[in-house]
């Protein structure tokens, strides 16, 4: 289990296609002291096992599954990721509950400047709207956001400055894409809706 507030940004230093698999290894110099092999981490919102620790790189292996739900595949040595470690019960929940397990990706139909943050529209998947309200949250990318506005599958979101600055945001632009992890409270209460009425969308 996540928060969403990113710690740290890694940069990609390797990114090797194995068959059908994608062995990643991460420079991560903040994160890298506190982890074990074993431990979860939300790369770019997704919770990947770290397989491999080597003085300064984390690596992980991203199977076939991982793979076919996420854009995982499209990094490249330079790249940039949003990294966060699991929850713990001595940390306060400053972000919204994300469980690291994308639900969808989104592609950047517009990103502009806002001051010294930035507004940004993304356009997720139709299946994925439902679960998502104005001024409720979404993690894209891993980071807790909070919904500005939403228009059919178009969400727009208003990205504070300190968020710009820390994550890897600061390097999307249109046509990019985001991995999508709607609120999970939202899918529990469309299942209990279901089962108890039979009404709405069957998830």
């Amino acid at each position: 289990m996540f928060t969403g507030l990113i710690q740290e940004v890694g940069i990609v230093r390797k990114a090797e296609h194995r068959g059908v698999e994608l062995w990643l290894s991460l420079e991560a110099p903040k994160l890298i002291p506190r982890l074990r092999v074993g431990d979860s981490v939300s790369v770019n919102g997704c919770c990947l096992t770290v397989v491999d620790l080597n003085g300064p790189l984390v690596s992980f292996q991203a199977v076939s599954e991982t793979l076919n739900r996420t854009v995982l595949g499209l990094l490249k040595e330079g790249s940039l990721v949003n990294l966060e470690p699991p929850l713990t019960l001595s940390e306060p929940l400053g972000g919204h509950f994300v469980q690291g397990h994308v639900d969808g990706t989104g592609e950047i139909i517009e990103m502009k400047k806002d001051g010294q943050g930035a507004r940004i529209k993304v356009r997720i998947p139709e299946a994925l709207s439902r679960y998502v309200i104005e001024k409720g949250s979404i993690a894209l990318d891993g980071i807790s956001l909070t919904v500005a506005s939403i228009t059919g599958r178009e969400i727009e979101i208003a990205v504070i400055p300190h968020t710009m600055n820390q994550t890897a945001l600061k390097n999307k632009k249109a046509g990019d894409f985001l991995q999508v992890e709607v609120d999970m409270l939202a899918k529990y209460v469309e299942k209990l809706n279901w089962e108890i009425t039979g009404k709405g969308a069957n998830p």
